[in-house]
């Protein structure tokens, strides 16, 4: 490759100008990259040689390698108005897209990656505890009988405990609340000891007060049946109990009855465990058990 040059000196003895021409069109110099600085030295005129301008053109070449081939600047020169381009584009973008719908997508975006978390709902809590809810025309009841010492028993109904240790009037043996059943309110309750006085005939009392149109919800806790007489017994199986006549020691027993009315057949209304020691749950006590469901309100 023919090249033609001139040289002058710009003020130092260290660096001095070079402009560089091209005489052959197979060969073009961009006027760009016709100018370049190199050592005076290399500008001697004493050095005017082959071996001078040889010494040129490699620090030339070394300035500026990639300006010796026409395609890398073409290159080059593409990937500058291409990341212009891309700018524009996203500055147009920014300027036409809502920022609450820029922000929104942001959010997104950010989000794609990340392990989902199911969120399911909370059940709902039920009356009485129910696994499932009873129906508007019905009343919800659980009964719950004691279980060792420290497990005392319970009777729920429509959510309000009639009887439990929270409201203090639970005590040894048998325990009675009395429901209005038109309005499902509490009429009255009380607990009946069976192992200590004699109590039997205040409890025989207790049942035969309650009003017509009440319902009857009893339960033990410790024993029921010590000083349980048959004048009492006989009462309680007047009101469909199947099971008062076979109370034992420390028996538990729990029973729904209805004074002026009858209830469903389907409603669950009695269940007992008798203590047994190779399957009592506790020391010398049977597990408590328990009976829940729902009563409809149409039944009077």
């Amino acid at each position: 490759m023919v090249w033609d040059f001139m040289h002058v000196c710009v003020g130092t003895q260290k660096i001095c100008a070079v402009c560089v021409t091209s005489v052959s069109e197979e060969y073009p110099v961009d006027p760009a990259d016709a100018f370049s600085v190199v050592p005076c030295w290399l500008l001697n005129p004493q050095r005017q040689s082959q071996k001078f301008i040889g010494n040129v053109l490699q620090h030339f070449s070394e300035l500026h390698p990639w300006r010796r081939s026409r395609p890398d600047f073409v290159k080059l020169s593409g990937l500058l108005l291409a990341s212009l381009f891309a700018w524009y584009l996203g500055y147009i973008f920014a300027a036409h897209v809502p920022q609450e719908s820029l922000s929104t997508s942001i959010a997104y975006l950010q989000d794609i990656g990340k392990k989902p978390v199911l969120k399911a709902p909370l059940p709902k809590r039920q009356k009485c505890d129910h696994w499932s809810p009873c129906s508007p025309g019905s009343y919800a009841y659980r009964v719950l009988s004691g279980g060792g010492k420290e497990k005392l028993a319970k009777i729920c109904f429509e959510d309000e405990l009639l009887i439990s240790e929270e409201k203090g009037n639970v005590g040894r043996g048998i325990n009675i609340a009395i429901v209005n059943y038109e309005t499902g309110e509490l009429t009255s309750a009380n607990f009946f000891d069976m192992w200590e006085g004699d109590h039997s005939e205040e409890m025989v009392a207790f049942i035969e007060n309650a009003p017509q149109g009440s319902l009857l919800f009893m339960v033990t806790h410790d024993d029921g049946s010590a000083r349980l007489k048959s004048n009492a017994k006989k009462l309680v199986e007047a009101l469909g109990s199947k099971e008062i006549q076979n109370m034992k020691f420390r028996s538990s027993w729990v029973f729904i009855a209805a004074k002026g009315f009858k209830l469903p057949d389907d409603i669950e209304r009695e269940k007992i465990n008798h203590s047994d020691s190779k399957k009592n749950r506790y020391n010398g006590w049977p597990a408590e058990i328990q009976i829940e469901g729902c009563i409809p309100r149409n039944l009077m």
